[in-house]
């Protein structure tokens, strides 16, 4: 296997420090707008770094992408980037012959009149709207393979296999007691994509009524999460999960809820009522007289690199499924989980918790393909693929997962 991974940003460095260890590709090309964090990111990785090459590419143009692919002989192309980027990576890809997997999908639009009750563009549209032109060409994209999506979709596809008759209600609950020293809001991951996926409306799937929207931190509950992290808030939020685990797994109910915290919904509600959530630019004077800049981008430049934050960061998150149903005529209910300790990723690996444990999944899910234990054609989600083998090879990657009986 010889990949392609574009973006070398906190989670794209995070693959690279977890492929390294594993025998599975040939070569990976680290593509990066900016070289010089492409190179630092190869560079990191000392003598385990041979079978790594950087390179510069702009994510956004199809024909250099796919020119890249070809020069290196790639056939798997992992997309690291922000959510901009999903659709013309996605193209490259196909055009280029490759095998395409990412950890976010196209963006969504919300409805134009009722847009707290309706679905406008939902995420991974535009790329199922592809799907058969991917199966024609014998061709593979895996998307929503991160930790969330990706992992939760697993889980949701085991719980279907092997844990319960019937299901209820797939409900996915993320939450953490991270702290970071010196800062009173750092996000742990990309502000843009925070913002995008906590601002829009979020989605709900129910059996007899399909896909619906609500409002942005609607329906709040609290979670007690396991191994020390304990009981955190939740609220509705925009995921994929919940556009793609109905598709391949048969529940009533599919919801998506982040523990995000009072706070960190106070701020994003803040960023929202001045305008500062917006992508669309705005002029702004300069040295040199107005420039155009986008609110959004602002505040990301604002705001600590992510990646950067790991050595002042503390505690643990965890992503998992939470699952209700029956199972021979009983009812059950089961949160089946993975908690990452960031002391731990960062003494291991060098990345904070939260990077490393959306970086780790879609490694796993490249060596699977690359062994033949997973595959197929056209656009998937996790929860098409059988799901033990990726987790009995999550846990040989020496990062379990649990179950708890809830």
């Amino acid at each position: 296997m010889r990949v392609l991974l574009v973006g070398a940003g906190g989670v794209g460095t995070a693959v690279t420090r977890i492929a390294a260890r594993r025998p599975f590709f040939e070569l990976m090309v680290v593509a990066d707008h900016d070289l010089a964090r492409a190179e630092a990111a190869v560079t990191a990785l000392g003598p385990d770094g041979d079978r790594f090459r950087a390179e510069r590419v702009d994510a956004g143009d199809e024909a250099q992408v796919t020119a890249l692919l070809e020069r290196h002989g790639c056939d798997v192309l992992l997309n690291a980037t922000d959510p901009r980027f999903v659709m013309p990576l996605f193209r490259a890809a196909r055009t280029g012959g490759a095998t395409y997997a990412d950890m976010a999908m196209s963006l969504s639009r919300p409805h134009g009149e009722r847009p707290y009750q309706e679905c406008g563009v939902k995420l991974g549209d535009e790329q199922f709207a592809q799907a058969a032109e991917w199966e024609r060409a014998g061709l593979l994209a895996l998307v929503g393979m991160g930790v969330e999506p990706g992992l939760s979709d697993v889980f949701a596809r085991y719980a279907a296999d092997e844990l319960f008759d019937e299901i209820e209600e797939i409900g996915v609950r993320d939450g953490a007691n991270l702290t970071v020293d010196g800062y009173d809001f750092a996000p742990s991951f990309s502000i843009w994509t925070t913002i995008e996926e906590c601002l829009n409306p979020p989605v709900v799937y129910e059996r007899d009524r399909g896909w619906f929207t609500t409002e942005p931190f609607s329906e709040p509950e609290v979670f007690d999460f396991p191994e020390g992290i304990g009981p955190v808030e939740c609220v509705n939020v925009e995921h994929e999960e919940v556009l793609l685990v109905p598709r391949w797994v048969d529940a009533r109910r599919v919801t998506f809820k982040y523990g995000l915290g009072r706070a960190f919904t106070d701020t994003l509600r803040t960023l929202h009522l001045l305008g500062l959530d917006r992508t669309e630019p705005v002029t702004v004077p300069g040295p040199d007289g107005p420039v155009k800049v986008s609110p959004r981008d602002v505040v990301a430049a604002c705001l600590p690199d992510p990646a950067t934050l790991g050595d002042r960061m503390h505690g643990k998150t965890c992503a998992g499924t939470w699952v209700r149903g029956t199972k021979d005529g009983a009812p059950r209910e089961v949160y089946l989980y993975h908690v990452v300790d960031n002391q731990w990723s960062m003494s291991e690996y060098g990345c904070q918790a939260v990077v490393w444990q959306t970086a780790v999944n879609p490694v796993v899910a490249l060596e699977l393909l690359a062994t033949g234990a997973w595959s197929g054609t056209g656009v998937l989600g996790p929860e098409a693929f059988p799901a033990r083998p990726f987790l009995d090879l999550l846990t040989a990657y020496g990062s379990p997962w649990g179950l708890r009986e809830q």
